[in-house]
C-alpha cells in the first residue's frame, strides 16, 4: 500500500472543503489561516496534483480536489463511527456526549440550566463546542448542534426549541428614558456586527420593520453578543435583545424589555442531533431534556 498522507494534512483539507471557507476551517480547528494555507500545499507536495484552483477568487477544488474531499469525508466518518463503537463496546461511549453551540448561547441560555439535566443523568459528561465563526455545525465528534435559523435544518434529527423574538433591552433607567413614544435617539444603541450569512437581525432590520427609518444617534459596536450582553448590564446602552441572550437577563430585574416592542422575524432556535449519535443514549436523553425544558418556557 502506497504512504497515506498525514492524517492531520487531511482533516485540514476536509474543514476547508466541509465548510467552504479557509476563515471558517481555520476557526473551527483553532488554526491561523496561513498555518492552514501550508497545511493544504504541503497535501498537494505529497500528493503531487493541484487539489485547489487558485486562478479564481476564493480558490475552488480542482477535479482532483473534489474527489479527495468525498473520500477522505467518507474516510473520517468510517475512522469516527469505528470510535464510537469501540467507546460503546467499553461502555464509556454513551456518557461522553458534545454540543456545539454558539458562544452566546451557551454562555447565556446552555450552561446556566445544565445543571438540570446532570440532575437527571449524572452519569453524562456534555462538551461544549463554541465555534469562532459562531455557525455549529458537526464537526468530527459532534453530537448535536444548537442553531439559530429559519427552517429547520435536515442534516439530522431536528426539534424546534422557541420561537426567537427580538426586543429592545437596557437598564431600567434607560428605558424609561425612552419614554412612551420610544424615541430612540435619546439612548446609545448597542449594535452587534454579524455576518448577514449568519441570519441575526441587528438595529437597521429591527428599524425597518417597525418603520422607524434607520438608527442614528451614538452607538456602541461589538463583534458579540457577550460583549453586548455586558455592555447593556453595565448600564452603556440599549441592545437588542433576544431570548437565548438576554431572557434571564430581564427575568431577574437586570435587565428590562420594552413593553410592546417585541419584533417576529420568523426566526427559531432549534437542536439537531447528528443521524450517528441517534443511537446513544446521552444522546436522546440530551434532546428529550432540551425539548422538556422549552416546551415549559414556551408554555
Amino acid at each position: 500500500m502506497d504512504r497515506l498522507p498525514s492524517l492531520r494534512l487531511l482533516t485540514v483539507f476536509d474543514a476547508v472543503q466541509r465548510l467552504g471557507s479557509m476563515k471558517r476551517a481555520a476557526a473551527e480547528l483553532n488554526v491561523t489561516r496561513p498555518a492552514m494555507t501550508q497545511a493544504i500545499r504541503a497535501l498537494e507536495a505529497e500528493i503531487g496534483v493541484p487539489l485547489m484552483d487558485r486562478s479564481r477568487k476564493p480558490a475552488v477544488p480542482t477535479e482532483a480536489g473534489e474527489r479527495l474531499a468525498r473520500a477522505t469525508r467518507q474516510g473520517l466518518a468510517f475512522i469516527a463511527d469505528a470510535l464510537e463503537d469501540i467507546r460503546f463496546a467499553a461502555g464509556v461511549g454513551p456518557r461522553q456526549l458534545t454540543v456545539s453551540c454558539t458562544l452566546g448561547f451557551a454562555t447565556h441560555w446552555l450552561m446556566p440550566r445544565l445543571s438540570q439535566f446532570y440532575t437527571l443523568e449524572p452519569e453524562v459528561m456534555v462538551n461544549i463546542q463554541a465555534p469562532a465563526s459562531e455557525l455549529p455545525n458537526f464537526a468530527i465528534g459532534v453530537d448535536i448542534a444548537l442553531r439559530y435559523g429559519r427552517e429547520a435544518w435536515t442534516d439530522g434529527e431536528t426539534i424546534r426549541l422557541f420561537p426567537e423574538d427580538a426586543c429592545p433591552v437596557g437598564r431600567p433607567h434607560l428605558i424609561a428614558k425612552l419614554g412612551d413614544g420610544a424615541d430612540f435617539r435619546k439612548v446609545p444603541l448597542i449594535h452587534v456586527r454579524t455576518p448577514p450569512a449568519y441570519g441575526w437581525a441587528g438595529w437597521p432590520e429591527y428599524f425597518a420593520a417597525r418603520g422607524l427609518g434607520r438608527p442614528s444617534g451614538p452607538k456602541q459596536i461589538f463583534d458579540n453578543y457577550i460583549q453586548a450582553a455586558q455592555a447593556a448590564v453595565d448600564g452603556r446602552g440599549v441592545m437588542l435583545g433576544w431570548h437565548s441572550i438576554t431572557d434571564r437577563l430581564v427575568a431577574d430585574g437586570t435587565l428590562v424589555a420594552l413593553e410592546g416592542a417585541a419584533c417576529d422575524f420568523g426566526t427559531a432556535y432549534w437542536a439537531t442531533c447528528a443521524r450517528d449519535s441517534l443511537r446513544k443514549s446521552a444522546a436522546r436523553a440530551f434532546m428529550d431534556w432540551i425539548a422538556s425544558v422549552t416546551e415549559r418556557a414556551v408554555a
